[in-house]
């Protein structure tokens, strides 16, 4: 895969050849993309990000916090197991295969995911960090899309304006923290201590400090947070309490025929149902990908029954209450904040008294609407007014728009609860390259699942719908 430099104008600069494909974003599926192109001979690519370097959800790198998926849902091996940019070919790299063949570790720590995918970033071709890229457009004339950038330098300013144009391009934007709405002027508001937990490690100090703190949200990154702060406090002065809105404090569906929701069969399967069903879908499917593993339940309950031991006799001060929303924060008064709980179940209101609130409250897709202003002509849309992708992650553009636009993680409602699982990463990233390229540059299996959803089409291969996006090379 070769770079971007002639492809790109910057400061006046001659014409550009175009590229095949433009990616905005580098998050780990762009990465992924990134990783897997640069094995397509000829494919010419670049990917911009604003950021100055790599980095995975730095604020939840908690010791001793593992990814929810395999090492294998690397970057590329299940889409190409001998890749230069697999996890195992890191490891060599860093002298610890050994040591990780000795440990036995199916399931990676998150700090060490973020440092294999560092490393790929800093050694992958065509990757251009500090760019901000600030808008697209469509060039009927040339059938090309232009890509306007700026380049940044240390400080994060302007420091030039340029443009490439790319034949195709694929957006992976990411997602943004989720804050509910009646909280966000605390939580925008430096001088209050009201945090998401993308920003945890940052406010960590502050908050082990703190006289009592409040966890908001039971998914993955709640539990972690509240134990990594129950494990930092004294034995009988925990000052916490753990509060959700769902019923319970509830373990991840983890049964090894639960988690083939996460295979391409099964995203094929959810892409070919009607739209009102998928709505349907989504919402009875949240404990597969919105609870907490069965390991870190367990753990949080083994620290509370230690510390009752060592109390002999008294209970820890940690209180956890499902079933609870948290309506307003006041605050902060006195030096403190109150909160406005209702419950669901007992149709009562409460307040609590707290001195910082850590909100574990996930992530929503990043709108994309400002980036493609000039394309929204050309979108179609569902009935809820959310652009339509096709089988093989391409927006459905008019047809007078012959580039194509893919979506990493921006897929949700047309593809599965698997469009944010990193175990589908390679395998999408393969399908969009075979797409480009009009070739099969990854062979893809026909089968994923012993489950066969649905009672047509669940032993078929992927589909080809939509458009092509040859490229030729």
């Amino acid at each position: 895969m070769r770079g971007v430099e002639q492809a790109r104008r910057v400061a006046g600069a001659g014409e550009p050849e175009p590229l095949d494909v433009a990616g905005v974003g580098v998050g780990p599926f762009n990465l992924s993309l990134a990783a897997l192109g640069d094995g397509v001979p000829g494919l010419r690519a670049a990917f911009y990000e604003q950021r100055s370097s790599f980095r995975w959800h730095p604020g939840l790198l908690i010791e001793g916090a593992t990814l929810q998926v395999p090492f294998l849902a690397d970057l590329v091996t299940l889409a190409d197991p001998a890749s230069v940019w697999s996890f195992l070919r890191f490891l060599r790299e860093r002298e610890r295969l050994f040591p990780f063949y000795f440990a036995e570790r199916f399931h990676i720590e998150r700090a060490e995911y973020d440092a294999y995918c560092r490393w790929v970033s800093e050694n992958v071709p065509g990757l251009y960090f500090g760019h901000q890229v600030d808008a697209v457009r469509w060039d009927a004339g040339r059938g090309l899309f232009e890509v306007d950038f700026t380049q940044l330098d240390a400080r994060g300013e302007a420091a030039a304006l340029g443009r490439s144009f790319a034949r195709n391009l694929v957006l992976g934007i990411g997602t943004a923290p989720q804050v509910p709405k009646g909280l966000r002027p605390q939580v925008e508001d430096a001088a209050v201590p009201v945090y998401h937990s993308a920003e945890y490690l940052a406010h960590r100090e502050e908050l082990v400090a703190a006289e009592h703190v409040t966890v908001v949200g039971s998914g993955q990154s709640g539990a972690e947070v509240f134990l990594d702060l129950l494990r930092r406090r004294p034995v009988g002065r925990e000052g916490l309490h753990w509060l959700t809105r769902s019923a319970g404090f509830a373990p991840m569906e983890y049964s090894k025929l639960g988690l083939e929701h996460f295979t391409p069969d099964y995203t094929r399967y959810f892409h070919g149902l009607s739209e009102r069903v998928r709505e349907g879908l989504l919402p009875r499917q949240w404990q597969l990908h919105k609870a907490v593993d069965v390991e870190t339940l367990a753990a949080v309950h083994d620290e509370l029954y230690r510390r009752a031991l060592a109390l002999d006799g008294g209970w820890p001060d940690a209180v956890l209450t499902p079933g609870v929303r948290v309506g307003a924060v006041e605050g902060p008064g006195g030096g403190r904040l109150r909160l406005r709980l209702d419950h669901a179940e007992q149709g009562e209101g409460a307040y609590l008294t707290t001195d910082a609130v850590v909100l574990a409250t996930g992530y929503a897709e990043r709108p994309a609407d400002g980036l493609l202003g000039a394309l929204q002509p050309y979108l179609r849309r569902d009935a809820a007014g959310r652009p339509l992708v096709d089988e093989e992650f391409r927006l459905v553009l008019d047809p007078v728009v012959t580039g194509s636009v893919f979506v990493q993680n921006a897929e949700r409602h047309t593809h599965g609860v698997g469009a944010p699982d990193l175990g589908l990463a390679a395998y999408r990233s393969a399908v969009i390259l075979n797409a480009l390229t009009g070739r099969e540059c990854y062979p893809l299996p026909r089968r994923t699942a012993f489950t066969t959803f649905g009672l047509r089409g669940g032993r078929s291969g992927a589909g080809a719908a939509g458009r092509s996006a040859t490229v030729g090379v």
